[in-house]
């Protein structure tokens, strides 16, 4: 079911929570200023340290880049009696206040917010997010104690609702009140929406899931989103426990649907999500929800269930089954594993094909998208420099920090775990004795869901294909070998044919087309770094040699790289005009022989349902 925003807020004056209600460190935000974007913070501390020391995360759990949220932190003050307390910044994050401990603290500040991504925190006049790294400072010697959340609306926000995935103890119609945390770690692991959004819900697994949109207006189809997000859950629920409950009392997807955007975060109960507003699905002119059959879902609104399915089969793997680094969060510092092709890459493995299983694509469109992450391996140079244990450990120098030598030195632990994940189920498929499902749950149990190494991986793998898998990841997986994908997917009945490349893949080049040709990236041992262009260089145009006994010799302005091929006609060469810190360059550039890039379709449909079938060892 779904329902609109209430007009008018139906929240109650603020008020003091009762006794026994709030927790030894609590947190009361509100919306200070929507114009300023600043959230207000109060932070009361019942039984502090003589010398309290409180500190903001660098980074957000998901995310693995130090961010510094203490940056958008501003006039911090702390106070004990109504009488100012002495405060001292020890660094970049932290601080420490000289207090008496027999009565309590309470520190008060403001959070500048206007980051529209899911990882951090928003205010303006239209919506409200934010997450707790971002707000609420860490109490040092109390994290494993009880936190309460006090949500307050701004003035200049009437109709606005809450939504977040922590427990509530004293809340309105809207939202607004009084939540409950076990812990800092469950805390800020629950972000918060605030806004006129669009709401519904539907009950997967035994369990409530409820579906919050904003950005949307009256053209928006939320029963058919509800309905094909069930449908993906249901699938994810029986695919980990059949018959049994998820290990979760309720979820909230909250989305956010902007001009131009894409991300998702996951969280213990819930999700953050952004996508473009055109990818949504749309009611049919007669203003109703259209027959499943006379839909077709767009490239778009694919992806965004793509998205859907992988954040939230993080909430088993790697918010619960996670890496041994991650068994207890380190907020002050990079967080390091080589497990992120794992947890990162099965999940991408597995978010589409959970939409194939729930039949929200069939088998041709799988396929392309399997061939889409095949490709984007494939035309990635850095896959022969780095091995994908050794991206996920690097994630935070190198994934999250893309320069326009990225593709060169890098190989992305999403799409290369992801093929990792499938050559392993082809493989376990093809042998007939298990399948990457059943390794999956089996690692569930042996880690009791909790903390995992690569040795339980292993160990699970042999156990159940009967064989020790160490060979094929060590090849895989911690060298820069080429994987076996092409004798795999064959194997299982896909057909694997090739197609002509993009003219900018042919040259070695990644480029940007607005009113003219910027490169923004060329690709190592390319037909465009062998004539000496560079990242950054303008293609401004062309110096073509004459053809004996035909063209003589020209100069053309180009504004578009598909403009080259024909201004080269039968030439074998030409003089690319670029221009470098605006000094105009000529570089020598041979015309590539024509690559190609990969296509896959349907082979052998029964041997192929054997792979897209749950539960079917092939």
């Amino acid at each position: 079911m779904s329902t609109a925003a209430p007009r008018k807020s139906h929240r109650a004056p603020a008020r003091t929570p009762a006794r026994g209600q709030q927790a030894g460190v609590h947190f009361t935000v509100s919306v200070h200023s929507t114009h300023s974007h600043l959230f207000a913070v109060t932070l009361r501390i019942e039984a502090p340290a003589r010398q309290q020391r409180v500190s903001l995360p660098v980074w957000i759990p998901g995310s693995y880049l130090v961010r510094e949220f203490s940056q958008h932190l501003q006039e911090l003050t702390a106070q004990q009696g109504g009488q100012p307390v002495a405060l001292r910044q020890l660094d970049k994050h932290r601080w420490q206040i000289d207090a008496d401990p027999a009565q309590p603290l309470e520190l008060r500040y403001f959070v500048y917010a206007l980051d529209a991504s899911v990882r951090t925190a928003f205010l303006d006049s239209t919506r409200g997010f934010f997450n707790g790294t971002s707000l609420c400072l860490r109490v040092h010697g109390q994290e494993d104690q009880p936190h309460t959340l006090d949500l307050h609306p701004g003035q200049t926000t009437p109709g606005w609702q809450v939504a977040t995935g922590l427990d509530a103890l004293d809340v309105d119609a809207a939202g607004y009140g009084l939540y409950r945390a076990a812990d800092y770690d469950e805390l800020v692991d629950c972000p918060v929406e605030m806004g006129s959004f669009w709401s519904g819900s539907f009950t997967a697994g035994g369990v409530p899931h409820r579906f919050v949109v904003s950005g949307v207006g009256a053209w928006f189809d939320g029963e058919r989103l509800l309905d094909d997000t069930r449908r993906i859950c249901e699938e994810q629920i029986a695919f980990w426990h059949g018959d049994g409950s998820p290990p979760f009392g309720r979820y909230v997807f909250m989305l956010h649907a902007s001009a131009d955007g894409y991300g998702g975060l996951e969280h213990r109960n819930s999700t953050a999500l952004i996508c473009q507003r055109a990818d949504l699905p749309r009611l049919s002119r007669a203003g109703a929800t259209a027959k499943p059959a006379a839909l077709k879902a767009t490239d778009g609104y694919t992806t965004l269930l793509g998205l859907i399915s992988h954040e939230y089969f993080h909430t088993w793997n790697v918010k619960r089954l996670r890496p041994a680094e991650f068994a207890r969060y380190d907020y002050e510092r990079e967080n390091h594993t080589e497990l992120l092709w794992f947890f990162e890459g099965f999940t991408s493995y597995y978010d589409d094909l959970f939409l194939r299983r729930a039949g929200l694509i069939d088998d041709v469109c799988y396929l392309q998208l399997v061939a889409k992450t095949l490709n984007q391996v494939l035309q990635t140079p850095g896959r022969h420099i780095q091995s994908v244990a050794a991206a996920s450990f690097d994630a935070w120098i190198k994934y999250y920090r893309v320069n326009e030598n990225t593709p060169n030195a890098t190989v992305s632990y999403y799409t290369k775990g992801a093929l990792v994940a499938m050559c392993i189920d082809l493989t376990l498929r093809a042998e007939r004795h298990t399948t990457l499902d059943d390794v999956m749950r089996a690692l569930w149990q042996r880690c009791k869901g909790g903390p995992m190494r690569e040795a339980d991986l292993l160990r699970e793998l042999k156990r159940l294909g009967k064989r020790a898998f160490d060979d094929e990841l060590a090849r895989w997986v911690h060298s820069t070998d080429e994987l076996p994908t092409r004798d795999l997917l064959e194997s299982h009945g896909v057909k694997i044919s090739q197609d002509k490349a993009p003219l900018a893949q042919q040259l070695g080049l990644r480029v940007a087309e607005s009113g003219g040709v910027t490169l923004k990236n060329v690709m190592r041992g390319g037909a465009a770094e062998a004539a000496g262009m560079a990242a950054g260089d303008e293609w401004l145009g062309v110096e073509l040699p004459a053809v004996r006994g035909g063209s003589p010799a020209e100069a053309w302005r180009i504004h578009k790289l598909d403009e080259v091929p024909m201004l080269l006609g039968q030439r074998k060469r030409l003089t690319a005009l670029v221009s470098r810190d605006r000094r105009l360059l000529r570089c020598v550039l041979d015309w590539p022989t024509e690559s190609l890039t990969v296509r896959l379709g349907v082979g052998e449909a029964a041997r192929l349902h054997g792979w897209l079938t749950p539960g079917s060892a092939g």
